[in-house]
């Protein structure tokens, strides 16, 4: 007996190997969902049933850990950035020149343009750009530099900007007067 498509129909991909069979039909007719078709197989009889099934939703979230060598490496037990679904999650970025682990400077704007330089790369790693971005979140040692954030950021992030919060922090890692994580979709 041979299986063939019977509908196409868009849903979630599951494993090509995966096969659900409908164990509740009759021996001769049975029927499998594989990538979001409907195969069904004809009894010897060459009669055949037709079954219309729903997606079916996937196993677990499958998310992929993103990592380049052109931005700075995770300071800890993290990854640079996560994909996930149609999501790119990156963690925050400091200001931080990959090939010495050093900041690029102890000032607030040389800082941000690194920061967003570093962010460009993971983004760029993840199948992403700036203009992918949806979300971003600014963390500042110094409220009082906002100004100064605002104008560099601005070289980066074109109209519709992104969503983003600002917060003046109690401390950031390393000492770094600034902090970016962003959401990109895919």
């Amino acid at each position: 007996m041979a299986w063939r498509v019977v509908n196409s129909f868009s849903a979630p991909a599951i494993g090509a190997g995966v096969l659900l069979n409908r164990s509740h039909l009759p021996a001769e007719v049975g029927t499998a969902l594989v990538s979001g078709s409907i195969f069904r197989r004809s009894s010897s009889s060459n009669r055949s049933l037709r079954l219309f099934c729903t997606a079916i939703p996937p196993h677990s979230c499958v998310k992929e850990a993103i990592q380049t060598e052109k931005a700075p490496a995770a300071l800890g037990p993290y990854s640079q950035a996560i994909k996930a679904k149609n999501l790119l999650f990156v963690s925050g970025v400091l200001g931080l020149v990959p090939e010495t682990g050093k900041f690029i400077s102890d000032n607030v704007e040389e800082q941000t343009e690194q920061v967003l330089k570093n962010m460009g790369e993971i983004l760029k790693a993840g199948g992403a750009s700036y203009s992918s971005v949806v979300k971003t979140t600014i963390m500042l040692a110094d409220l009082n530099d906002f100004k100064k954030v605002n104008e560099i950021y601005a070289k980066y992030f074109s109209s519709p900007a992104p969503a983003r919060s600002t917060y003046q922090v109690a401390a950031l890692p390393l000492g770094a007067k600034i902090e970016i994580e962003c959401i990109a979709a895919l």
